[in-house]
């Protein structure tokens, strides 16, 4: 039986390639081209004429010639179909896939890299704002793939969707500016690509023998720039393992990288380059930084910044993206030592807020000492910039401590008794939210049974007595601000977006079902807020609030996954309460099920 060869070295396929294109000359100029030295080249050369791929003149084999066409790249596929939330406030116009560097987008870019290298079969997988990029099909003939999970999964998600065109194949991140062409008609192995910058976020660093080594949390690594080619043996390896990663359910945060480890290392070998070479973007100062006349760093957020702090685009240092809320997405910035948060309204908010009756909310506020007074509140665009609090920190709605002083804040801010001209109709928002949909149904087969019975408890809350006041209405546990301050820990309640006149008691039902309470949780949070024991009906009345505001949120999330917001469990968790507060509400000592409605 014919005895399979062994692989041949990272410089051995150096020196191979170096060949390939070239015929041999001189060992000197292998090694001036190669950048290996002349002992390197020469013990390569001998390994390589032992292996049968070089013959007595320095000249490549028939047995090396099939070498290079059963490693040939076959195909190409770029992975383009993420949010880039580190980009804001670029990635409100543009996916990153069509940042312009030098006057040119960087997939185009690629693609020509690809197509000078000899590649013609490339797979583009798109998502987010994925029209924008159907122009590349006539302009370069490539195939889009569409990766529905875009927004609830990481890109290992995106990959999957083509795990069957994986094979002798280059993987390419869209968001890579590669000032030379790293693609070649000749691969001899597997690699991922590094740079020589040490990153401390980085997973791997390169050992001497060229292996990608994972590092523990604490130190640096190889900053992982993320091309990759996979000949077929190790594309199998990877196209099981992310089959069955997809599956678990455990990792819909998963990169697709975390396929290519085994136990303490990448399966495949490094591929290192210089920092200055290739170049990831991730944010806008990168971008900046590689080209300060990018047009899209000529965004509306940034000038905005510029006008109201009264300074150069120049001076917005610093920024970082700050996690994504279920309707925003806030920046962090520096502008002359002193740091800012900027909040830009997310997809199809627009439609959901009014801005002018936010900016009425905080004029109403303003003073009262709930919150910090905005630096700046637009009520056409919703931009709003506000100081950021450092050492900032949320309630933890399982912490008795934070529960008492956050009842204590809610209810002194009740007890203000603060007027607005407009109101928060919570059955008016239920019908609204369900109208935006378009006319498309529900997901819950059950819908117009719960939407029927949410209905029946309107016409026993109109009959209670009901103190309306300005209400927060997302009173939610991630809307209470603890910070340092001068006489300790002090409080705060933030978000005030949804606010307007209701029952200040529906700020309880919305604490509760955001916090996923149960029914036992929820009734201590009453007591807390009533110092005592909540009375029987205003329970009922909290209980059937609780059932009205999850059919309100289930529909907003249905809504807002129309336009690829995905929210996970918590759509479910809401519907749920729809159903089960109804419920508890019909059960309940003095609720509606006691009386006829």
């Amino acid at each position: 039986m014919k005895k399979e060869k062994e692989p041949i070295g990272i410089q051995e396929a150096d020196i191979l390639t170096c060949l390939y294109r070239e015929p041999y000359v001189s060992q000197r100029l292998l090694s001036e081209k190669t950048g290996h030295s002349l002992g390197v080249v020469n013990r390569c050369l001998r390994t390589l004429w032992e292996a049968g791929y070089l013959d007595d003149m320095t000249q490549l084999t028939p047995e090396a010639r099939r070498l290079f066409s059963e490693t040939a790249p076959r195909n190409a596929i770029i992975l383009a179909a993420g949010f880039g939330m580190r980009m804001v406030p670029i990635n409100l116009t543009a996916p990153k896939a069509l940042l312009e560097v030098n006057g040119e987008r960087l997939i185009d870019r690629l693609i020509l890299q690809l197509k000078e290298a000899g590649i013609r079969d490339i797979t583009v997988v798109v998502g987010f704002m994925k029209e924008s990029l159907e122009y590349l099909m006539d302009m370069y003939g490539v195939d889009l793939v569409v990766n529905e999970e875009y927004a609830v999964r990481n890109n290992m998600a995106s990959l999957g969707r083509v795990l069957d065109r994986l094979g002798n194949t280059y993987v390419v991140p869209c968001d890579i500016w590669c000032d030379h062409n790293p693609f070649r008609a000749q691969e001899l192995y597997s690699w991922y690509m590094v740079s020589d910058l040490v990153d401390p976020d980085s997973a791997v660093r390169v050992n001497r023998k060229m292996e990608l080594v994972r590092v523990p949390e604490e130190e640096a690594g190889n900053a992982m720039i993320g091309i990759a080619y996979l000949l077929e043996e190790d594309a199998g390896k990877v196209r099981e393992d992310i089959r069955r990663m997809l599956a678990d359910g455990r990792h819909d945060d998963s990169f697709w990288e975390d396929a290519l480890y085994g136990k303490d290392r990448m399966r495949v070998r490094a591929r290192v380059v210089h920092s200055t070479d290739v170049v990831e973007i991730n944010t806008y100062e990168q971008l900046r930084e590689l080209d300060a006349d990018s047009r899209q760093l000529k965004s509306d957020a940034i000038r905005t910044i510029g006008r109201v702090l009264e300074c150069r685009e120049e001076e917005i240092q610093e920024i970082s993206v700050l996690k994504k809320g279920m309707t925003n997405r806030s920046f962090l910035f520096s502008v002359r030592g002193r740091q800012y948060i900027m909040r830009i309204p997310g997809e199809g908010t627009d439609a959901l807020i009014n801005r002018a009756q936010e900016a009425e909310v905080y004029r109403t506020i303003r003073g009262l000492g709930l919150c910090d007074d905005p630096v700046f509140m637009d009520p056409c665009s919703g931009f709003k910039i506000t100081r950021y609090l450092d050492g900032v920190r949320t309630c933890d709605p399982l912490k008795e401590e934070d529960l008492v002083r956050c009842m204590e804040k809610l209810r002194g801010f009740h007890e203000m008794h603060l007027k607005t001209d407009h109101a928060f109709d919570l059955f008016g928002q239920i019908d609204f939210y369900e109208r935006l949909r378009g006319g498309q149904p529900s997901a819950y087969r059950d819908y117009g049974e719960t939407y029927g019975k949410v209905m029946q408890l309107k016409a026993w809350l109109d009959t209670l007595p009901r103190d309306f006041c300005l209400t927060h209405i997302d009173a939610v546990p991630d809307n209470f601000l603890f910070y340092p301050g001068e006489n300790g820990e002090e409080l705060q309640l933030t978000d005030w977006e949804y606010s307007g006149m209701q029952d200040p008691h529906v700020d309880l039902a919305m604490f509760s079902i955001y916090s996923l309470y149960d029914r036992k949780q929820a009734d201590h949070l009453m007591d807390l807020y009533f110092r005592g024991s909540c009375p029987p009906r205003t329970r009922a009345k909290i209980y059937a609030y609780m059932a009205v505001c999850g059919l309100l949120w289930s529909n907003w999330c249905e809504y807002k996954h129309t336009l690829g917001v995905e929210f996970g469990a918590y759509s479910l968790r809401q519907y749920r309460y729809a159903k089960d507060f109804w419920r508890c509400a019909m059960e309940a000592e003095e609720g509606p099920g006691k009386c006829t409605l």
